[in-house]
């Protein structure tokens, strides 16, 4: 895909631990309302690869920018700050502390009235507004939790009921779904969501699906990683398939499905009996 146009851009990007290549000069971009998933068996680099994108690691070589933004290598709450909000391969929760303010984590970016911007005395007067609460940081507490609540309402009776019970209570579904609500309320620009289903059952995540569907026909801009290649097939605009580090095919569903070099990648050959590609085993009870 031509850089053109794209709202993010990664070129080049490469990391490397030790003697091992982890993302080899990958080139990533997605439009704005594009939703692009990133597929490839295991240990093929994907999570590196939105590491390395939001500030979770540091690349070797290549840049990133947003908007035309150089957003290379910036720590992530300056990720988040430019828009880039994210869930992990394995859910993270605060796990003592509610499902509302786990969710109104997700908008520090956005305070404004409780954040100082006299930078030496930025803690102290936080804390103090903290303490006092002067009516504009009221106003501004009072907006943020009706917003979370709206929010929350999207996982319907998953989360609503649980809105004032501490996340380490509430089952692996509920806390991934805790995940993707705080991420939402941080308002990006690009969701990331690296395997939003891992761990659920096929009912959980028949519904997983219809909410990221859901965000999808909003028209937000969303990168994916996740293994349940029907999910894939049917939610993304466009797939880039990884094996080593290295992108091997991108392109449209249909393209990606049928080409031989990601059916070798997860298969192990590129074909069956000697005859046409296996593409149908590719979205048929993958993993």
């Amino acid at each position: 895909m031509a850089t053109e146009g794209a709202l993010l851009s990664a070129t080049g990007i490469t990391r490397r631990f030790g003697g091992i290549t982890a993302v080899d000069g990958v080139d990533l971009h997605v439009r704005e309302g594009e939703f692009l998933s990133v597929i490839g068996p295991n240990g093929a680099g994907k999570t590196t690869l939105f590491n390395l994108i939001s500030g979770q690691d540091r690349m070797d070589a290549g840049r990133v920018t947003l908007e035309g933004r150089d957003i290379t290598n910036l720590t992530p709450h300056r990720i988040a700050e430019n828009g880039i909000a994210r869930t992990f391969q394995h859910g993270r929760v605060f796990g003592n502390l509610t499902v509302m303010d786990n969710v109104l984590i997700g908008c520090h970016t956005r305070l404004r009235a409780a954040r100082s911007r006299v930078p030496v005395l930025a803690p102290v007067i936080e804390i103090l507004r903290a303490l006092i609460r002067p009516a504009p940081v009221r106003a501004e507490d009072a907006a943020m939790r009706a917003e979370a609540r709206d929010i929350i309402a999207t996982f319907g009776e998953r989360l609503t009921p649980r809105i004032d019970q501490p996340t380490y209570s509430l089952s692996y579904a509920n806390r991934r779904r805790v995940e993707i609500a705080r991420a939402l309320a941080l308002h990006p620009r690009i969701l990331i969501l690296d395997e939003p289903t891992a761990g659920m059952n096929e009912s959980e995540t028949a519904e997983m699906q219809q909410i990221i569907g859901d965000l999808k026909a909003q028209g937000r801009t969303i990168l994916l990683i996740e293994h349940k290649l029907n999910m894939v097939m049917q939610l993304s605009d466009r797939i880039m398939a990884m094996d080593n580090g290295k992108v091997i095919a991108e392109g449209t569903p249909a393209q990606v499905r049928n080409d031989p070099r990601v059916i070798e990648a997860y298969l192990g050959h590129s074909s069956i009996g000697g005859t046409a590609p296996a593409a149908h085993s590719l979205t048929e009870g993958a993993p």
